[in-house]
């Protein structure tokens, strides 16, 4: 992606979203950060000078239209970064409706909303779309089965995505990542009962080597699927 290019980023507070926002920012790039609440994007602003926010909670996707359209939303998008995530652990006997829904609405239905919002500029810009998918996004576990179907609806989105807009220049991609080391990983942890030792997972560092290698091609290539796994 040559010369300087605007990015919209969720989930740039922590982990994977932080690595790659970091990155870009240091690079000079435009920076659109996604924050849930007022409070979020102020903190975010402060950590990357220059960058714009954008408020609207993806556990409500319903109303994140009226949100941006009380908001400034940027000409030109040259890549769209799916990176925010739930997760809650429980068996299918256990987990109710309450955690499907939110898993659904943040990992699967907000990003397909957000990406309506943004196939203009998209287009215009003959952009990228990137989704941050995990390895629940092909194989199901045990006391995985909310987070995963949200993941593996959202290979599905990126697959039609790509199909629909390939023609209009907008390349696709997925990025399945195993086990990183971030604050959801030690919630996982917590929620499996086992000790969290960042050091067995992958750096976010690594996942965002690999994202940006994958927006950084020249137009005449594209990264459709990226598996990373943890190399220890």
């Amino acid at each position: 992606m040559a010369g300087m290019a605007t990015h919209v980023i969720t989930g740039a507070g922590s982990g994977i979203g932080a690595a790659v926002a970091r990155r870009l920012h240091a690079r000079g790039d435009e920076l659109v950060l996604h924050a849930r609440d007022a409070g979020r994007a102020k903190e975010l602003a402060a950590r990357f000078p220059g960058a714009r926010t954008l408020v609207g909670d993806l556990a409500d996707p319903d109303k994140l239209s009226w949100a941006f359209s009380h908001q400034s939303l940027p000409d030109r998008v040259d890549s769209l970064l799916h990176i925010a995530g739930v997760v809650d652990l429980g068996p299918v006997g256990e987990l109710t409706p309450k955690s499907w829904r939110h898993q659904l609405n943040v990992n699967l239905i907000s990003p397909a909303e957000l990406t309506r919002h943004f196939l203009p500029q998209l287009r215009a810009a003959r952009g990228h779309v990137v989704f941050v998918n995990s390895g629940a996004g092909l194989t199901a576990h045990a006391d995985w089965s909310a987070y995963a179907a949200s993941k593996h609806g959202l290979k599905a989105l990126a697959d039609s995505l790509r199909h629909e807009e390939h023609g209009n220049g907008v390349r696709v991609t997925s990025v399945y990542p195993g086990r990183t080391a971030s604050p959801m990983q030690a919630k996982v942890h917590q929620q499996e009962g086992k000790e969290y030792d960042a050091a067995r997972w992958i750096d976010p560092e690594s996942v965002a080597t690999t994202i940006l290698m994958a927006i950084d091609l020249p137009e005449d290539a594209e990264v459709n699927d990226l598996t990373v796994r943890p190399g220890r």
